[in-house]
C-alpha cells in the first residue's frame, strides 16, 4: 500500500513538473519551437538554441510519466480487491494519460490555439489530480483504526470542497484561455473593466468571466475554509483545507499584480503555478473528506 502512494505521488510530481514547463515554454513563445511530434525537428535529441530546451525538456518530463504509471497501475491491479475505490482511479489515470499525450501531439499540430491550449491543460490536471486521489485511497487502512462516529457534517463539508475543487479548476482553464488568447492585458483596470463590468470585446469578456469566476471560487473558498475548521475534525482535512485556503489568496494576489506590471513572464509563470498548485491543494483536501466518508460505514458495521 505505502509503495503504490509513494509511486503514485512520484507521478503527480512529475506530472507537475510538466505542465510548470509547458507553461513557461508557451509564456515564452517557445511552444512551437519543436514543430513535429514526437520527434522535434525530426531527430530524437535536436539542437537546443531557440528555446527548443524547453519544449523538448516539456517532452521529456511528459514522457517520463510514463514508467510511474504503468507502475501505478501494476500496484494498483494488485491491491484492487482491498481497495474498490482503486479501479475507477486507476482507469482514470490511464485514460487521462493517454488522452494527454495525444493533446500534446494536437496542440503542436494545431500551432498552440487557446482551446488545444486549455484542452491540454485541464486534462493535465485531472490527470495529476486522479493521482493525488489514488495516493489519498491508500491511507483508507490507517485511518480505519481511529474509531469514529459518522457525522451528518461530513456530506456537507465534502458538498462544499467539491465545489470549491470544481470552481478553482474551471477558474484555472479559463484563465489558460485568457492567458494563451492574448486577453491577459484586455482590462487594464480592477474590478471592472475600464469602468464597465458588462463589455462588447471578446477578449474583454473571457477576462471578466475568469474574473467573475475567480471571485466564486474565493466566496466558495472562504465559506468552506469557515465550515471546515469549525465542524471538520479530520486534521489532514483542515490542513488541506487551509493550505489551498493561503494559494487562493496568493492566486489573486499575483492575479492583481500581473495586471497592474503588465503581465511580466515570471509572474504569468507563478501565477499558473499556484493556480495548480492550490487546486491540487483542494483535491486533496476533498479526497481526504471523501476517504473519510468510506471508511465510516466500516467502522460502524465492526461495531
Amino acid at each position: 500500500m505505502r509503495n503504490l502512494r509513494r509511486f503514485a505521488i512520484a507521478a503527480a510530481i512529475v506530472g507537475f513538473g510538466a505542465v510548470l514547463l509547458g507553461s513557461w515554454t508557451r509564456i515564452n513563445g517557445a511552444g512551437m519551437t519543436c514543430p513535429d511530434w514526437p520527434l522535434c525537428h525530426g531527430k530524437l535529441i535536436p539542437s537546443m538554441s531557440d528555446g527548443t530546451i524547453w519544449e523538448w525538456s516539456h517532452r521529456l518530463f511528459a514522457f517520463s510519466t510514463a514508467p510511474l504509471v504503468a507502475i501505478v497501475a501494476y500496484l494498483a491491479f494488485r491491491l484492487r480487491s482491498q481497495l474498490p475505490m482503486l479501479r475507477p482511479l486507476i482507469a482514470a489515470v490511464a485514460t487521462l494519460f493517454l488522452a494527454q499525450v495525444l493533446l500534446g501531439a494536437a496542440t503542436v499540430k494545431l500551432g498552440n490555439s487557446p482551446i488545444s491550449v486549455v484542452l491540454h491543460w485541464g486534462t493535465a490536471m485531472a490527470f495529476i489530480a486522479s493521482l493525488v486521489a489514488i495516493a489519498v485511497v491508500t491511507t483508507i487502512p490507517e485511518n480505519s483504526r481511529e474509531r469514529r462516529s459518522i457525522e451528518t457534517a461530513t456530506r456537507s463539508i465534502s458538498s462544499l470542497l467539491l465545489a470549491t475543487t470544481i470552481a478553482a479548476f474551471v477558474t484555472m482553464c479559463v484563465g489558460a484561455y485568457v492567458s494563451s488568447s492574448g486577453a491577459g492585458l484586455a482590462c487594464l483596470t480592477l474590478p471592472t473593466c475600464a469602468g464597465h463590468v458588462f463589455v462588447a470585446q471578446p477578449a474583454q469578456q473571457v477576462q471578466m468571466l475568469h474574473r467573475s469566476l475567480a471571485a466564486v471560487t474565493f466566496l466558495l473558498s472562504v465559506i468552506a475554509t469557515i465550515v471546515v475548521f469549525l465542524r471538520e475534525s479530520s486534521r489532514r482535512v483542515r490542513a488541506t483545507a487551509a493550505v489551498g485556503f493561503a494559494l487562493l489568496c496568493t492566486q489573486v494576489l499575483l492575479g492583481l499584480m500581473n495586471v497592474a506590471l503588465r503581465l511580466p513572464t515570471d509572474l504569468r509563470e507563478a501565477h499558473a503555478a499556484n493556480a495548480a498548485l492550490l487546486f491540487i491543494a483542494y483535491c486533496s483536501a476533498l479526497s481526504f473528506s471523501l476517504v473519510r466518508g468510506l471508511e465510516l460505514p466500516r467502522e460502524s458495521g465492526a461495531r
